[in-house]
């Protein structure tokens, strides 16, 4: 495939802007980063208007810790397609790390509105309302999340966790008993359980 797309990249500036989008994705996947650099470059450079490559840009900066930077690339795709949901995941994600948590509260339910059943947005949704402090606005993403993944052990026992906090224990042994079940091994589970049990 690396090869193909090389010689792809020779090509006119719209094939050249596709392959190198493709080569810089691979690069990062293989976390070659200086490559990975080096060919989203190029695909901007060919076209500054493929929100692909503008997105393989942002996520190199992103990569190197420069997270404004990576926000105005995810932007800067955002305008040139509305519905590219890999920017605005990763935008949400920028916005998050730079902790302007409303904005990217914004992105994700943005994000939620085109592909309500994505996992990956509904944890972030639910995470950024236990960073906001809001324990039952997170209870309630993540309920929404595990009827989308039901066995997921994180999850159960982050609902446990959270359902412990505001003091409903029987809601919490029932989420960390699930967690339990599908993860036998997870040791603070396992600790919270026995705890229950002796009270």
């Amino acid at each position: 495939a690396l090869e193909t797309l090389k010689m792809l990249v020779k090509k006119d500036s719209r094939v050249k802007s596709a392959a190198a989008t493709n080569l810089s994705c691979l690069y990062y996947l293989g976390n070659d980063l200086e490559q990975a650099t080096n060919y989203a470059d190029l695909a901007v450079n060919s076209d500054r208007y493929n929100p692909a490559a503008l997105t393989n840009k942002g996520n190199t900066v992103f990569a190197n810790g420069d997270y404004e930077k990576a926000a105005e690339f995810y932007k800067e795709a955002l305008k040139n397609d509305s519905l590219c949901t890999e920017a605005l995941y990763n935008l949400g994600l920028a916005y998050k790390k730079l902790n302007r948590i409303d904005e990217a509260l914004d992105f994700f339910l943005k994000f939620h509105a085109i592909l309500p059943n994505s996992a990956q947005v509904l944890y972030q949704i639910a995470s950024i309302y236990e960073i906001m402090e809001d324990p039952n606005q997170a209870i309630e993403w993540l309920l929404q999340l595990i009827s989308v993944v039901p066995t997921d052990p994180h999850v159960l026992s982050k609902l446990g966790k959270l359902y412990d906090n505001e003091g409903d224990k029987s809601q919490a042994f029932h989420y960390y008993y699930e967690s339990y079940r599908y993860f036998p091994s997870n040791i603070e589970v396992i600790e919270w359980l026995g705890a229950y049990y002796i009270d």
